[in-house]
């Protein structure tokens, strides 16, 4: 009967502590904030502003100086493309720049005096393209633009010198190979497909461990002698203490991360191949391991503020190390070690194969092994940084026993003095 008692004392203790951890979570507004607020909305406008794709119709501005049929013709047909748009012809390079870096328009396209003449000669052209670097995406669309025109305005001019029998035989010449140009994984092509399913993931894990750091620096602030354990008998054990934190944050972000990896992508026509199956058992141990390492974090910053600091600070450098915005394989080892430290790494790697190219959980197995071997490394780590924390509590208990023992036992001599006198 003991060891049922012993039981049910520590579920008992674990409602308890979830209990009030859910009321600290409702009344905190910052805790609030990233909990609901952030998961909500960020995502949503994140996704809404790159919804696009790709840009279409990007402001160039084009200096001709050859003034001849050809150049107007390269100028009609960049401005007929759907990624660019011819915004005003400058006199010269020095005007053309001058509008560049008032952001007026976003590249340059300079025809040189010579180009018309080297192609009746039969020597080969160069046209100028000059882009503003700020911007990948207006890069993309200005260059590709200028190289697809030119190549179009080459296999014409081949045509006519070659002089071909039939339009079969043109086509032949200019283009013997067919090439087709198909995004793999990225229907559209664009920013939206490729990179934001990754930042969904990475949203998950910031906002939780934020929310959790903000929590832990409240009841830190709040109660400066204890730390972070109050002095009640429900927070006498470890597993208790971690089951109950642990459980309202998993009930709030099994929401969130349904919302953000179902919901999101479904608004904005994101790639959708996992199976839901799959999909939960891959969110199961990435949401455990977030969890008890938001755990560890919030015992080891001192102040709420600097939570926000530290995990803003990373959030940019994790990105890059999941291996979708840069590629993995140029990543140093030193870094892909560090990489290793946080749950976003194999949970987003192990998205993106799923959820984008197709993956089943089989093929992802080494992420979610992984992910596993994180949850419960953290876990362990997490219960001995809280039973460090009781120890502390209990001393600081203790020693405050002590002083006010003390300051008892002096009231009580001057009393006694008193009454002699």
């Amino acid at each position: 009967m003991s060891i049922f008692h012993n039981i049910a004392e520590v579920i008992s203790d674990a409602a308890y502590i979830w209990r009030q951890e859910m009321r600290q979570v409702i009344r905190d507004e910052g805790v609030l904030i990233f909990f609901v607020i952030v998961p909500l909305i960020y995502p949503l406008l994140y996704s809404w502003i790159y919804n696009n794709e790709v840009v279409h119709d990007v402001p160039v501005v084009v200096v001709d100086d050859s003034h001849s049929s050809l150049s107007r013709q390269f100028t009609r047909m960049c401005d007929a493309s759907p990624d660019v748009r011819v915004f005003c012809h400058a006199a010269d390079m020095d005007e053309a720049q001058s509008l560049v870096s008032r952001q007026l328009c976003k590249g340059i396209y300079h025809i040189p005096a010579e180009f018309d003449t080297k192609i009746n000669r039969m020597e080969q052209a160069t046209i100028g393209v000059y882009c503003d670097m700020s911007l990948m995406l207006t890069y993309q669309a200005i260059y590709q633009t200028a190289v697809g025109v030119t190549a179009t305005m080459g296999a014409g001019i081949q045509t006519k010198l070659s002089n071909p029998a039939t339009k079969r035989d043109a086509e032949i010449g200019v283009r013997p190979l067919k090439v087709e140009d198909v995004p793999v994984f990225s229907p559209a092509g664009g920013y939206g497909s490729s990179l934001l399913p990754a930042v969904l993931l990475l949203i998950f894990q910031q906002t939780l461990v934020l929310g959790i750091g903000l929590s832990a620096g409240t009841a830190r602030e709040n109660n400066r002698y204890h730390k972070l354990i109050p002095i009640d008998r429900h927070y006498q054990g470890v597993f208790r203490i971690l089951g109950g934190k642990a459980l309202c944050y998993f009930m709030i972000y099994a929401v969130m991360g349904a919302y953000l990896t179902l919901v999101v992508p479904k608004l904005f026509s994101f790639p959708q191949l996992a199976r839901w199956q799959d999909l939960l058992a891959m969110m199961l141990p990435y949401t455990l391991a977030c969890i008890f390492f938001g755990m560890i974090v919030s015992c080891l910053v001192r102040y709420r503020e600097n939570v926000m600091l530290l995990m803003v600070f990373v959030s940019v450098p994790l990105l890059f190390l999941t291996g979708v915005s840069w590629p993995q394989t140029s990543i140093p080892p030193f870094w892909q070690s560090v990489s290793w430290l946080f749950p976003s790494t194999f949970g987003v790697r192990a998205y993106i194969r799923m959820n984008t190219m197709g993956a089943t959980l089989g093929d992802v197995l080494w992420e979610y092994r992984f992910l596993w071997i994180q949850a419960l490394l953290y876990f362990v780590v997490a219960c001995l940084v809280y039973r460090h924390q009781i120890i502390l509590s209990r001393s600081h208990a203790l020693e405050r026993l002590d002083r006010i023992g003390r300051k008892l036992e002096v009231q009580e001599m001057i009393k006694k003095r008193k009454k002699k006198e």
